[in-house]
């Protein structure tokens, strides 16, 4: 999720501006079932470790999803990851990332965690990019892409208008020549 100015979160890391439906639900019952790797940046993590264990309102197949599927997640500064099923990794190993994705299995996910996004990117280790525009200017923020001092070149491969005002767009980066 991200809004129109580009963060992913309000500068406090409020997510209540999220346009969230059915469809969106759907969408995401869809995404857990190509998935079998979750990674979280700290943040991220411990407000997801918060919610799911105990969440009840939400979807039962996508709350048995969150909670089941193995999770990693990058600090430096927690020394516990307590949630179902989750590593925690102090530093992130490019090569050890790349022998991940060589693995055979399902996807593997970043959700939120703009720093951990932001330090992928960098490193060439995301494959698609899967973001969901939220009809919202939040004029300041989180940014989902920090850092940069070259330009990321992605090509659009979808794009989805939602009933809701969001617009789903998948892109795939380009090497540049």
């Amino acid at each position: 999720m991200v809004s129109l100015d580009g963060f992913f979160a309000g500068p406090k890391g409020e997510i209540d501006w999220f346009v969230w439906d059915d469809t969106l639900k759907d969408m995401s019952i869809s995404t857990l079932g190509r998935v079998d790797t979750l990674l979280f940046g700290r943040v991220t993590y411990e407000m997801m470790a918060s919610y799911w264990p105990t969440a009840k309102e939400d979807d039962p197949v996508i709350v048995k999803a969150m909670n089941a599927l193995p999770k990693i997640v990058f600090s430096s500064s927690l020394q516990k990851a307590d949630w179902n099923n989750t590593r925690l990794v102090s530093a992130i190993n490019r090569e050890e990332i790349v022998k991940m994705k060589q693995q055979p299995g399902k996807d593997i996910v970043i959700y939120g965690s703009g720093s951990i996004v932001s330090t992928f990117a960098h490193a060439g280790l995301i494959d698609e990019y899967l973001l969901i525009v939220n009809p919202v200017v939040l004029g300041r923020g989180k940014p989902l892409f920090t850092g940069f001092t070259h330009t990321l070149n992605l090509r659009l491969l979808k794009a989805t208008t939602l009933g809701s005002g969001n617009v789903l767009l998948r892109y795939e980066p380009v090497a540049v020549p």
